[in-house]
């Protein structure tokens, strides 16, 4: 099979410290366009809009959609009306509603649309789900705490609705615990706390169970400073399992049982690759769900107003 024609909407921090890595690593694809209002790729044609692109370079096979979640929709509707494979980067979009209906459009048109969850090919994950597989458990606590400041400068659109605020790193910890615990969870109880000034939560603390009433809570916070707080801990009769530094690593009873590099992003391309030659989709909307489970469900709390 010959190279997949690739083309990138949104040219920032995110696609010149992964996307354009990843791509490059990878012999199934071919990088020959990108579309951005103030970011461009060296090498290839770079237009202003995803409909200039389009038009011009016909021989595009896929589009890597790296936008905010707010403006993915309509840029993910013109890229499946045109013919092309979609890769949404993560959150999918700012509704359930918006990407259940771009499902149903790239099956109707049979394109493949990918929901990359890039959280889920972190090292240890699969490892942590083989773990809990064989085991009985007791309780989970996910703490998931970060300085924005450092993370997410001067990036307004994360605190306008629909940019999801704490969850928007919070998201990925949900990505994990959807795929390595057994059975579904749902949302017993919220409270999101919101700047007085913002649109989106600063932090955010949840509990959740499932049929056999699992005791699971999870802390989100953008305001942590210093060490960054990565974790899942989990109290299950084999011991107590640690899936620290965002999936990276895996101990039980402290002792580190599993570390590999981080190649999150080269998993995902990889697996892109592999729908589109499938002829099929991946669009798990589970961690997309709780967070909208969460706002639905949860208690408002204000804050102090945040300046970045």
């Amino acid at each position: 099979m010959s190279p997949i024609n690739l083309a990138i909407v949104g040219v920032g921090k995110i696609v010149r410290d992964q996307h354009l890595p990843a791509v490059a690593k990878n012999g199934d694809y071919r990088l020959i366009a990108a579309a951005s209002r103030h970011g461009t790729v060296e090498g290839i044609d770079n237009f202003k809009s995803i409909d200039e692109m389009l038009a011009a370079v016909p021989a595009i096979d896929a589009v890597s959609l790296c936008m905010p979640p707010q403006y993915r929709y309509e840029a993910a509707e013109k890229a499946l009306c045109a013919g092309k494979h979609v890769f949404l980067e993560k959150p999918p979009g700012a509704t359930l509603s918006e990407v259940a209906d771009l499902e149903a459009l790239a099956a109707a048109k049979g394109l493949s649309l990918f929901a990359s969850w890039h959280s889920r090919y972190a090292p240890a994950v699969e490892a942590a789900k083989e773990f809990l597989a064989g085991t009985t458990i007791r309780s989970m606590r996910v703490i998931w705490k970060e300085d924005v400041r450092h993370w997410h400068p001067n990036q307004e659109w994360i605190w306008q609705a629909g940019g999801l605020g704490v969850f928007d790193p919070g998201i990925n910890a949900l990505s994990i615990v959807t795929h390595i615990l057994p059975r579904p969870v749902f949302i017993t109880a919220a409270t999101l706390e919101f700047p007085e000034n913002r649109d989106a939560p600063i932090a955010a603390s949840m509990t959740f169970s499932d049929a056999k009433g699992l005791d699971l809570a999870a802390e989100f916070d953008w305001r942590q400073t210093g060490k960054q707080s990565w974790d899942i801990v989990a109290g299950t009769d084999a011991g107590e399992m640690v899936l620290s530094e965002g999936g990276a690593k895996l101990s039980i009873d402290g002792k580190l049982v599993h570390e590999e590099p981080e190649q999150e992003y080269p998993m995902l391309y990889k697996r892109f690759a592999e729908i589109i030659k499938a002829g099929k989709s991946d669009v798990d909307l589970a961690p997309l769900r709780h967070v909208a489970d969460a706002f639905m469900l949860g208690r408002r709390k204000f804050v102090d107003s945040f300046y970045d």
